[in-house]
Order: C-alpha cells, then structure tokens, then sequence
C-alpha cells in the first residue's frame, strides 16, 4: 500500500494483461511485463489473482502493492520462517494475504490500518484463502497501537517480520517502534523508498504535489536507515522500492 493524497486513480489490468500503469522503476515497460507474465502471475495464488482484480476496481487502486512485490514479500516470510508478523497499512488486504498465506497455520499477524472499509473489501478473498483465523486487524492509527506494545516487555523483540507500508510522513516515527518490537536478527521492511524515482531527482524539477510532499520524508527516511549501526539494510528496486532492515542488535 502506499498513503498518498492528491493522485488521480490509476485501473491496473490483471492476470495476463497489459500492465499499463505499473510501479515498478524498470525503464522497459515490456521487460517488466515479461516478469510478471514469466514468473509471476503463473504462480500467483488464484486467492491473490482475485483479489487483485477486486483491487484493481477500486478508486485508488494504486495503493496496493504490486503482484511481484506480492511474490517477493511471500518468499521472504517463508525464507526467514517467519511466524510472528506486524504489517503497518493494509488497504484492501494483498501484501496481507500474500504474507498469511506464507505463514504456517498457527502464524499470527497483526495488521494495522485506519480504514476497516478497504479491509473488509478484501475479507471475503481472504476468508476463502483459509487464512484469516492468522490475522488480527486493528482499525485506527497505528503509532497509539505500537505504544501500547511497547508498555508489555514480552513484545520487545517478539515480531520476526514488520512491514511498513503506510502514510511516509510517519516512517520515522514506525521506524523508532518496530526497531524494539522486531528479534535480533529480524526483518522490517519500509515500501515506497525510491518514492517514483523521485529520490533522484534534482529538488529544482517540477513534481507532482503528492510526489513533492513526502518526497523529503522518504529521503530523510533513507538517510536515517542509512545510519542507523542496530541493522544491515539492502534497497531493492522492487515496485516502488523496498528497504529491508535487519536488526543486529
């Protein structure tokens, strides 16, 4: 998901089509197409695939995450064994279900969101997915949520994935909590940190308002995992990019 204000919605085709309005950074728009239809959709669970498209008729569509940054994040959580998972921003439900179905049975996620309308859309998918008895969804903001955890030291170092994809002007402050909630030797991971590709860019060259406002948030965000001595981090330009932290201490 990615919290953005003042977008026009995008429609994203689906299964073998065209996808025209991807978020992906490849400069080839065939290149990616020949990932996804490759590696990516012949593999998508069809839980996924529906979902997807229910997805894709939403106004704001583009706030999921894409089908190969799906299949990415479900690796991911089988390769590390993860059994204990935080997502922070949710939308309708596609990196949630991606991860709940890489969880074995009695995995446990706890997925924050401040609008159970867009979970609910994606519900009745994820409930057919068989894996909704995994997922304990809180509505509202998450920071008040994160602070309460954090009063319990048994949920110090208790999640073994976190994955940040929520309003980027408040990563800072997700970043502060999910370093105390995540084990030593887990993972968190921040999505949109390449921002459009506009983390790049020159301040001088004109943007579109959204992309201008949490542009700096973004680049502050980089700078601070770029510094930070408690984890390792690797950005991978995957969709919008995602910076993955492992925490070392």
């Amino acid at each position: 998901m990615t919290s953005i204000k003042g977008e026009e919605p995008k429609t994203q085709a689906s299964g073998q089509h065209k996808e025209v309005n991807h978020k992906s950074l490849l400069q080839s728009d065939a290149l990616y197409q020949y990932i996804l239809e490759t590696s990516v959709y012949p593999r998508e669970h069809e839980c996924l695939k529906e979902l997807r498209d229910i997805t894709a008729k939403h106004p704001w569509n583009l706030l999921a995450v894409s089908a190969d940054e799906g299949q990415f994040l479900n690796l991911l959580v089988k390769l590390i064994n993860a059994k204990n998972t935080l997502e922070i921003g949710v939308f309708t439900g596609y990196s949630l279900l991606a991860t709940a179905l890489a969880l074995p049975e009695d995995g446990k996620i706890l997925a924050l969101d401040v609008n159970r309308a867009d979970y609910e859309l994606g519900l009745p998918v994820i409930e057919k997915a068989g894996v909704a008895h995994k997922i304990d969804f809180r509505e509202g903001p998450a920071l008040p949520v994160l602070d309460q955890l954090l009063t319990d030291e048994k949920n110090k170092g208790a999640f073994d994935f976190i994955f940040v994809d929520a309003d980027k002007d408040n990563y800072l402050n997700y970043h502060r909590r999910a370093i105390e909630l995540v084990k030593v030797g887990g993972l968190i991971g921040y999505d949109n940190t390449l921002w459009n590709g506009s983390v790049a860019d020159p301040p001088e060259l004109p943007q579109l308002d959204y992309i201008k406002y949490y542009r700096g948030f973004v680049l502050e965000l980089n700078k601070a995992l770029a510094l930070d001595s408690r984890i390792e981090i690797c950005q991978l330009p995957i969709g919008d990019g995602i910076t993955l932290c492992r925490r070392i201490i």
